[in-house]
């Protein structure tokens, strides 16, 4: 039992010794002292696989070299076997360490061998072909690398992180700082470096350090580093990428130079506290020597929401808002902004332009659009009025005439007072009519020399006589030395009526009220009087104070206003080169203003009347007028000046009868159907050339523009109407005056 109990034991020993040689990463094989092998592991035979099919215990270390050499396994037995072979049975066996085998299919071995005590040897093999080809990587990466380095232009140095001796530097390394053996020779200040490898450590990598360093010629320059703590061949070092800041600096102040020189409101803030990075001069001189832009805002709050739709949008352009300058004014600008990233923070770059100017030009070209908008409509207003003028004409006409033509006739002194009631009130209708179609031509009809003290009175006298109410007064305040205004008085004065009449309806519908204070006023430096109207009624709502002089426009109810009158009375004083505005009164009340240019030269005395040319020869007249009362009236005018008159109601018959006999005088309507003004006047140059000097025009149409084109042609006299006696008696004295003086001539 005993001996068998030790066979065991040695076969367990064996098993154990086999197990522990398979687990083994490397290859192992046993020898004896005869070079025979005695045991292998697996892995030595998958070591050796081109000669693992010879690998059996016994086999002679002899064989396994010829074997080997004649099956080309390693490449520098090839051609040469018998050396290779003889070469390792003459070295004989002896303690070889790490040995680098290659076979022909690439695969490195590290075989190391052990000789024992009894005369054998123990083979280990070590599989190490990923290594070296991870060895060959790096070196073949290692020298990429400082092939690319050493042809680039960047400065990169290489050192050690505790005495700082530089391992591997770029040509531009070594030629910014010469062959230095140490990086720490390359700062000016050693407390900077000593700060920076404290960063450094702390968080393994520092970027954009700015810092000064020493050149090799000994110049300081300004700088940037960018360091990495990395291993190297088992060795923390610092890998420093440098760039010079010099041109940048000089790139900077240049730029820096320009802008404080450039005539631009340039500005750099803060994002988040306001703080002024730059300014140009013109942002200094716009809010003085502030540190924060905050103050800039007239409203604290606006900056908040400006810098939300910065930040939404990254830039804005032109965003009005309201700033505050270094002496409290407040004012609008417009705003362009960008948001960048400077130095790590939120940077606003912007520019600021001073709205005040393009404000009054804004502010001046509404008032020019406004006006032209007030004068489109006037003008729409003028051919409505010119229209209802032109068809009041001819019937107001008779009404003038027959009663300037009764009030001359009649002496009962009772009939002559209503006769001359009905003479003043037609006119009044007259001079309204003609100051409608003068302001329906966009000018006065007559300038002149105009004591604005006697306008001004009139318009009250006027007013005063039809006016409903007795509980408004009308005070005036009018200094007697006023110099006279360029203005036609009738239509100044119709504009002062229209101003108290609405004062006066504004009052008595409201029951507010009881004063209309006029006045005017020499203001010479501008070279215009000021007559103002003004009353203590309720005054006029803010919601319509930008409408009151549109035409048509009016709060009154139906049938009580036409919404024309503070229009006429906007553009008759436009037309006189003047202005109007309206001002609210303090208190209550309403104000208007109105401007007029000063008369240059003396006052022109009024043009005594032409006197008719009575004779006792037999003077014949022809007179046309669609309307047939009208011709009528006029040939009435002419009879009782002793003329023989032929009255006619059509163009055609006219010039037939112009045709077959002699007429000293012929007054002839524009607008009729048929044969008209033109014409008629065609007919006279191509059959009548001598009764041009004979004729005139009496028409209610001057503002159709074939009756324009025809006065303007023809410069034929004319009368507008509806014409009073006198005038007709003017007209035709004065085209008998230029025939008596052709003649003469």
């Amino acid at each position: 039992m005993g001996m068998a109990d030790d066979f065991k034991e040695i076969e367990r020993a064996r098993d154990l010794l086999r197990d522990a040689i398979e687990s083994l990463k490397e290859g192992f094989a046993l020898y004896d002292d005869d070079r025979r092998l005695v045991m292998f592991n697996q892995r030595y035979a998958e070591m050796n696989r081109g000669v693992s099919d010879l690998l059996e215990p016994g086999l002679d270390w002899e064989i396994l070299m010829r074997e080997t050499a004649r099956r080309g396994i390693y490449a520098d037995a090839i051609g040469n076997e018998e050396q290779w072979v003889s070469a390792r049975l003459a070295n004989g066996i002896e303690f070889i360490q790490d040995y680098e085998l290659t076979e022909t299919d690439g695969r490195t071995y590290l075989v190391s061998v052990h000789p024992t005590r009894l005369g054998g040897f123990v083979v280990t093999r070590e599989d190490i072909t990923e290594r070296k080809q991870a060895e060959v990587e790096e070196r073949d990466g290692d020298l990429l690398i400082r092939k690319v380095l050493d042809a680039s232009s960047a400065v990169v140095t290489m050192a050690r992180i505790g005495d700082g001796q530089i391992l591997y530097r770029t040509p531009a390394a070594l030629q910014m700082f010469g062959p230095s053996k140490f990086a720490r020779e390359h700062y000016v200040n050693p407390d900077e470096r000593a700060d920076f490898v404290t960063l450094l450590l702390a968080d393994g990598r520092v970027d954009d350090f700015k810092l000064d360093l020493l050149g090799a010629n000994g110049n300081i320059f300004p700088a940037t580093i960018s360091s990495q703590l990395i291993d190297y061949k088992g060795e923390e070092v610092i890998v420093t990428s440098i760039i010079d800041l010099t041109i940048q600096k000089e790139a900077d102040a240049l730029i820096r130079q320009v802008l404080e020189a450039y005539p631009a409101a340039i500005n750099m803030t803060n994002a988040e506290t306001g703080e002024i990075l730059f300014a140009t001069p013109d942002i200094k001189a716009l809010f003085g020597p502030t540190r924060s832009s905050k103050s800039y805002y007239a409203d604290p709050t606006e900056r908040q929401l400006y810098l939300e739709d910065l930040r939404k949008a990254g830039s804005l352009k032109d965003r009005r808002m309201e700033f505050v300058d270094a002496n409290g004014r407040k004012f609008w600008v417009a705003d362009s902004s960008r948001l960048i990233e400077f130095n790590g923070e939120e940077v606003i770059v912007s520019n600021i332009r001073d709205l005040t100017d393009d404000l009054a030009i804004e502010e001046e070209l509404s008032r020019q659009r406004e006006m032209l908008f007030q004068n489109e409509k006037m003008s729409a207003l003028g051919e409505l009025l010119a229209g209802v003028a032109h068809e009041l004409n001819n019937p107001l006409s008779v009404v003038v005439g027959h009663s300037l033509m009764l009030k001359e006739e009649i002496t009962d002194p009772d009939l002559t007072v209503r006769i001359e009631k009905i003479s003043k009130s037609a006119e009044r209708c007259a001079k309204i009519i003609k100051t409608f179609l003068a302001m329906a031509r966009q000018q006065p009809s007559k300038i002149e020399p105009v004591d604005v003290v006697g306008v001004i009175e009139t318009a009250a006298d006027v007013v005063g006589y039809g006016s409903k109410s007795g509980n408004i007064s009308i005070r005036q305040n009018l200094p007697s030395d006023l110099q006279p205004i360029a203005a036609d008085a009738d239509q100044i004065t119709q504009v002062i009526i229209n101003l108290i009449i609405n004062a006066e309806q504004a009052m008595t519908s409201s029951g507010r009220g009881d004063l209309i204070e006029l006045s005017a006023d020499a203001k010479p430096e501008a070279g215009v009087v000021e007559v103002t109207v003004k009353d203590n009624g309720p005054g006029i709502p803010k919601s319509i104070r930008a409408r009151i002089f549109e035409p048509f426009f009016t709060t009154k109810e139906v049938g009580e206003g036409t919404g024309i009158g503070l229009a006429f009375c906007h553009r008759v004083i436009l037309s006189h080169g003047g202005q109007i505005r309206f001002e609210q009164t303090e208190n209550s009340g309403a104000c208007f203003r109105i401007t007029l240019p000063i008369a240059h030269g003396p006052r022109s005395e009024v043009d005594e009347p032409v006197e008719p040319i009575l004779t006792t020869e037999n003077l014949k007249a022809l007179v046309v007028d669609d309307e047939v009362e009208v011709g009528e009236l006029n040939a009435e005018i002419l009879r009782k000046e002793g003329f023989e008159v032929d009255v006619v109601s059509s163009g055609e018959e006219a010039i037939n009868r112009l045709r077959t006999e002699k007429y000293d005088i012929f007054l002839s309507d524009l607008n009729m159907p048929g044969v008209d003004g033109r014409k008629i006047y065609d007919a006279l140059v191509t059959h009548s050339p001598n009764m041009l000097k004979r004729t005139a025009y009496v028409t209610g149409d001057t503002m159709g523009q074939s009756s324009q084109e025809l006065l303007g042609e023809s410069g034929l006299p004319y009368l507008e109407k509806p014409v009073s006696p006198s005038e007709l008696r003017i007209l035709v004295g004065k085209l008998l005056a230029d025939q008596k003086e052709a003649s003469d001539g």
